[in-house]
């Protein structure tokens, strides 16, 4: 019997597994990183014990210093949760040697589906339907996609549509599978264009039952991370399920696997190929959960405990879908962001999922996702309803998110029509923007209510010469506003838009702004009357957009670089990002090297521009 877990993992994973073990009563130890000190997952759990660190490679992905705190703080057993060592054979032997009880699968069946070219093998021998296997080394044919052979999650993957973008494809992919995974091994398959991400949960006990526990799609993806997933699929005809089962179970049975798993599909049309074998809790598994009324953590422990599954799968009610919420930057390429999460609240019947709340710190550290939101309904329509208000209605404040494209991605006719594939947001635009002159109206009025003196009316004047204006900057455009003085409050301010009264709902803090109202949300900066003098940059200087480390430099100090051109790469936030020369010229100056930490704002690299008579 598990009476004390270490939750080896961090965030929204570890919270949820504490929340299950707290219902159960089972005490929980939660680990951390110095960034991670005052996070709610420790402060949650009754026991913690510090990584000292920063970096993944220095705490959470330390499997000695793991199970050295699951020993010195008494616990029992061990829970990975997924993403760091979660699918890491070794950490799973070396918590069991220690005689604690591994919360998962055995490491051989780790270790089988732990390189995907071997799964791959492994799953066609089993008679499931796979995909070619293609060496990086003999490609010709186009478009293939590059996948890290060690890992998931997007890592290491890159489609390729032309010989020529090849070769700098396959390199980075190999770096950040070596980055991620500590292995660069990677191998290519055949792009399998507008078909859908679909994969059946399984569940096993150590009796011999294996339960296929309904499939999910997870087809609407950015950069190869999903960030839309629903259950059921709208496209899985009952034909397409039986057979889907019959697979994920054969999969699972091939490698003597016991606990909670995901084996993973492309669907194309009736036709269905494996993709690979998550050996672990899945991100999306809310939806499986609200669906099929199961605790998936909860079946894990006690499994794991040596428990044996009813043989009956539970029955399937109605429809479920969650979308991850990031802290990215729209307008910068969706550019992961870090900073202060002011305020952080989302309202209505929705399940939420999430490793922050207000005044949480957002690390450059690790993923920037900041929670999951789920609705459950009796029909889709219903669900995607749900969760579309909810997310309208969220106060998110400090933090540039995806918030908009989610909501905009839940309201598009062919996502409502169940049309969706996994270039469904290349395919679709989804460029909405939001005027922002009504908001700054009323972040002005709100700001000027909070300057009122005694019952003077608000923006009165001695000499009224002219209305009062306020300005803002809202990204990196500042906009100005007149405004005639009405009755408002700090808090609130109702407008007349075209015969329509909105409400705005204004918070501040310090020269940010946050204005929200049913017509979206605004983030604003006050512009001080008397801004401080700015000390300008070289001409010609690039600067870092974010916090990071240099993991490549491409240029050399007198090359000559054409606008576009790859200076460096950061890695920040699980991500790399290119940074590019913005015009044609001579590298004057490269202020960096490979693996050197930079802050946002640090200047990396100076190119001048050639003159007008060398171009």
């Amino acid at each position: 019997m598990i009476k004390t877990l270490l939750i080896a993992n961090r965030g929204e994973i570890a919270r949820r597994i504490i929340r299950t073990c707290q219902a159960g009563g089972i005490r929980t130890v939660a680990v951390f990183s110095d960034p991670d000190a005052d996070a709610p997952h420790v402060r949650e759990a009754d026991f913690a014990v510090n990584l000292p660190g920063a970096s993944p490679t220095d705490t959470y992905l330390r499997a000695d210093l793991i199970v050295e705190a699951a020993l010195r703080a008494g616990a029992d057993a061990v829970h990975p949760g997924y993403g760091f060592l979660s699918e890491n054979a070794d950490f799973a032997r070396n918590v069991q040697e220690a005689g604690l009880t591994w919360v998962g699968p055995e490491p051989d069946a780790i270790e089988a589906m732990g390189s995907k070219v071997a799964a791959k093998k492994r799953m066609a021998a089993a008679g499931v339907p796979t995909l070619p296997e293609l060496d990086p080394e003999t490609v010709t044919e186009f478009p293939v996609l590059i996948k890290a052979s060690a890992g998931g999650g997007g890592r290491g993957m890159r489609i390729v549509r032309e010989k020529a973008e090849f070769a700098d494809a396959l390199a980075s992919a190999r770096r950040e599978a070596e980055s991620a995974f500590g292995d660069p091994t990677v191998f290519c398959e055949p792009l399998l264009e507008h078909a859908r991400h679909v994969e059946v949960q399984i569940l096993a006990d150590t009796h011999g039952t294996v339960w296929a526990l309904g499939e999910r799609e997870c087809s609407i993806q950015r950069r190869h991370q999903k960030i839309v997933e629903e259950s059921p699929s709208p496209a899985v005809t009952d034909d397409i399920r039986k057979r889907l089962f019959a697979a994920a179970t054969a999969a699972a049975e091939s490698i003597g696997y016991v606990g909670a798993g995901t084996v993973e599909f492309m669907l194309k049309g009736e036709d269905f190929h494996f993709l690979e074998v998550n050996t672990r809790l899945q991100v999306e598994h809310p939806v499986t959960e609200l669906v099929h009324g199961v605790d998936l953590v909860d079946w894990q422990l006690r499994i794991a405990e040596g428990a044996e599954l009813p043989t009956q799968t539970p029955e399937p009610n109605g429809h479920a879908i969650e979308v991850r919420l990031y802290a990215e930057d729209p307008d910068h390429d969706w550019r992961p962001a870090s900073g202060t999460l002011h305020r952080f609240h989302v309202p209505g019947d929705i399940r939420l999922d999430s490793g922050v709340e207000d005044g949480s710190e957002i690390s450059v550290h690790y993923d920037p996702m900041l929670a999951k939101v789920i609705a459950h309904a009796p029909t889709r329509a219903a669900a995607i309803r749900k969760l579309a208000t909810a997310l309208e209605s969220a106060r998110i404040h400090g933090l540039v998110t995806n918030r908009r494209l989610l909501v905009d991605i839940l309201r598009h006719d062919a996502f409502l029509d169940g049309d969706t594939h996994t270039g469904f947001l290349t395919e679709h635009e989804f460029t909405r923007t939001v005027d922002p002159q009504p908001f700054a109206l009323a972040a002005a009025l709100a700001t000027a209510a909070t300057r009122r003196v005694g019952h003077l009316p608000l923006g009165w004047r001695n000499v009224r010469s002219q209305r009062p204006k306020a300005k803002f900057l809202v990204g990196e455009t500042e906009i100005e506003v007149e405004y005639d003085p009405k009755q408002a409050t700090p808090d609130v301010v109702a407008l007349d838009l075209h015969g329509v009264r909105t409400p705005f709902h204004v918070a501040r803090y310090g020269d940010l702004v946050e204005v929200d109202s049913p017509r979206g949300s605004v983030s604003l900066r006050i512009v001080p009357r008397f801004p401080e003098p700015e000390t300008g940059l070289a001409p010609g200087a690039t600067v870092a957009p974010m916090p990071g480390t240099v993991v490549r430099v491409g240029v050399q100090q007198g090359d000559q670089v054409e606008a576009g051109a790859e200076l460096l790469v950061l890695e920040a936030m699980k991500m790399e990002h290119r940074v590019l020369a913005t015009s044609a010229g001579t590298v004057t100056e490269l202020l960096v090297e490979k693996a050197q930490q930079v802050n946002a704002g640090d200047v990396l690299a100076v190119v001048a521009e050639k003159s007008g008579d060398e171009q």
